[in-house]
């Protein structure tokens, strides 16, 4: 096992890997910017190594910085938490050429499930289901249109390097496929230096379900059950929960099979995501597969009793799952809010500025009711214009779906204050 890691991320995904580590007896080395040079993070690891200026391109997404600090310090292996360098083939690349132990998969999975329209051509291969669409590359607007039309309206036009919800247009006639196509290929461009797009048939009041996978590298994997995300403001999501509401044993079955079916298509190791859409009669199409930890898997972790850090890192040692598929099992419901620094009344924009007051729920099990809040963020800390404005995620659990709604409200219940700096 590791005795030291480095965690190449900050805020809450940065001390939330901290704890597990500690738990574990690995010591932790953190990065931080200028920006966050008073970070919780920086302040609960056991080093810490300034990286550069506040901007994430000139720290948190520099590679040669973040294995230095991984040299200075004797880091064997580095977390890369989710978003940053996180799905980056290149920086997994970079470390196993430096001897560094990267804790996520290896770098031809991150390759394959990386591109929107080349993991559908895989998903496709490995007869996962997909949504019907085009996956070649459109030459222009009019192109664009034909292959709409064929496919059949209301569709999707999408950025193949795409997330977060950039790049995307609805488009329900063919001038609205022209207006999106030409936007959403600049926005590609911008957002992602990469301005290609695909169309796809768009399903009307889809659920977005995704499965939860994990594999090891001695050809084991599992999933560990659903999530359902489809409560979201501008594609991203607000509110999690597992398992889901809508899906049946014979649904949550056949989309876990294909989960595992599509890893083991690209020799999957460490822990990973594959999103689906479902329509209303629980017909499910692969969306995307997420080569990471994702935001929401805390309530996997309290619906199965994981720790999926402690897996990964587990996994990235070299040590093999200690359970099969049989063993696992849905244990009661788990819901996560997420608490972003936003301003309601200016469209969400995000809300900059000193956290005058925050006063977090009492966290731990009272009975069968659990609180956990996953934050980065202190009373009297900074909120950063440099980075996302979440600042905690809040996630209660109970026997029931009611019984975890029932607890949200209480532990929501929190003061939080700030002292803007435009006055507000």
């Amino acid at each position: 096992m590791f005795q030291k890691i480095l965690i190449a991320n900050r805020g809450e995904i940065a001390c939330r890997v901290i704890k597990t580590a500690r738990k574990m007896g690995i010591k932790t080395v953190a990065v931080y910017s200028d920006a966050d040079i008073d970070a919780l993070h920086k302040e609960m690891a056991d080093e810490a190594v300034h990286i550069g200026p506040a901007p994430a391109a000139e720290s948190y997404l520099v590679i040669d910085r973040i294995i230095e600090a991984a040299k200075a310090t004797g880091a064997e292996a580095i977390h890369p938490g989710y978003g940053f360098l996180s799905e980056n083939a290149a920086f997994a690349e970079a470390l196993a050429a430096a001897g560094i132990a990267f804790i996520g998969p290896n770098v031809e999975a991150i390759r394959a499930m990386g591109d929107k329209i080349e993991s559908k051509k895989f998903a496709n291969k490995a007869k996962v289901s997909t949504v019907p669409g085009y996956l070649g590359v459109i030459g222009d607007a009019g192109e664009a249109v034909n292959i709409a039309e064929e496919i059949g309206y209301p569709v999707m036009i999408k950025a193949s390097a795409g997330g977060g919800g950039k790049g995307m247009r609805i488009a329900r006639s063919a001038e609205e496929v022209k207006d999106g196509f030409t936007s959403s290929k600049s926005e590609a461009k911008s957002s992602f230096g990469d301005d290609r797009v695909f169309i796809e048939k768009f399903i009307e009041n889809p659920r977005h379900i995704e499965i939860q996978v994990l594999g090891d590298k001695h050809g084991n994997i599992v999933h560990l059950f659903e999530r359902e995300c489809s409560i979201q403001r501008r594609n991203q999501k607000v509110i999690e929960e597992a398992p889901s509401p809508f899906l049946d044993p014979a649904t949550r079955a056949a989309m876990g099979e294909q989960a595992v079916a599509l890893a083991k298509a690209v020799n999957y190791e460490s822990a990973g995501t594959v999103e689906f859409i479902v329509d209303q009669n629980r017909n499910f199409y692969f969306l995307e597969m997420n080569t990471r930890l994702q935001v929401e898997h805390p309530v996997t972790e309290l619906i199965t009793g994981l720790d999926l850090v402690e897996q990964m890192i587990c996994v990235a040692a070299g040590e093999p799952l200690p359970f099969k598929q049989s063993d696992l099992s849905i244990k009661g419901w788990a819901i996560e809010s997420r608490v972003y620094a936003e301003d309601p009344l200016r469209n969400f924009l995000p809300s900059i500025g000193r956290l005058v007051r925050y006063q977090p729920p009492a966290e731990g099990t009272r009975g069968d009711l659990t609180v956990r809040n996953d934050t980065g963020v202190y009373e009297g800390g900074e909120i950063s214009l440099y980075y996302d404005p979440m600042i905690a995620k809040l996630v209660t659990h109970g026997p029931t779906r009611e019984a975890a709604i029932a607890e949200i409200g209480p532990a929501l219940g929190v003061t939080l204050g700030f002292n803007a700096q435009d006055g507000d």
